[in-house]
């Protein structure tokens, strides 16, 4: 365990050392919350959204965002260059073992991606009044399991990408088809019904819905649920499977 808060603090060290990943994965969210905000059409009740504002649906596919621009950019890109560059083989010749390195790395991304989903909610409260989830400990419960649902796919891209350049680019065709599904461009409620049952099963089209719902004092879906559970078992085994330290 020692040796996995130390790597995880010199994993963080070295993120943050990259402006482009600080930028993308901690300041763009928060950011795009704000331009999103101070649309004033964005801060009107809805009768299409049940009195809602578009606003408040937008905070929670913010906080998808930031959950999606670490698993799909940084965890997949940093584990395929280490594996690039032979840094896990040569990890094989010290005390530390390069699963180690593989929890650090998730450590990390569930850590930073948290802090991000509370600067997004603290944000949207102090900003534009947005309501806070009524049901805390289910809504951090879903946010971890959209967490690692994401994570499970940007691990199972780091399996296949025969490089770091190749897992980055890999993450980008899937980054944004999945945040369309997550409703940013188009809102879940304005979805037709197909893009609507596309948009249920994949991970964070089903966590954006748990966490407006939520946020409204009801538990979220079994389905929903059952769609987080299933990409996590099935993605992450499929890393497991096909996942090379050299």
């Amino acid at each position: 365990m020692s040796a996995l808060f130390r790597l995880t603090a010199t994993e963080t060290k070295l993120f943050l050392r990259e402006p482009i990943n600080v930028l993308f994965a901690l300041v763009l969210p928060p950011l795009l919350l704000v331009i999103l905000g101070v649309i004033p059409a964005f801060r009107e009740p809805d009768d299409d959204l049940g009195g809602l504002r578009v606003i408040d649906r937008y905070t929670h596919i913010v906080v998808a965002l930031a959950i999606a621009m670490f698993a799909l950019t940084s965890l997949p890109q940093q584990f395929a260059s280490y594996r690039e560059k032979g840094v896990l083989r040569r990890m094989r010749t010290t005390p530390v073992r390069p699963a180690v390195m593989l929890g650090a790395q998730l450590l990390m991304c569930t850590l930073l991606s948290t802090f991000t989903m509370l600067v997004v909610l603290a944000t949207a409260r102090l900003l534009f009044a947005v309501t806070l989830p009524r049901q805390v400990a289910v809504y951090v419960v879903v946010y971890l399991l959209s967490a690692l649902a994401m994570f499970a796919i940007g691990l199972l891209v780091a399996s296949l990408a025969p490089s770091g350049t190749g897992a980055s680019a890999i993450g980008m065709v899937l980054l944004f088809p999945s945040l369309f599904f997550a409703g940013l461009w188009i809102p879940r409620d304005s979805m037709s019904s197909v893009l609507r049952t596309i948009s249920d099963v994949t991970p964070l089209g089903a966590g954006v819905e748990s966490l407006q719902v939520t946020t409204g004092g009801d538990l979220p879906h079994l389905v929903h649920v059952a769609v987080l559970v299933g990409w996590t078992i099935v993605a992450g085994g499929l890393a497991a499977r096909y996942f090379r330290w050299e």
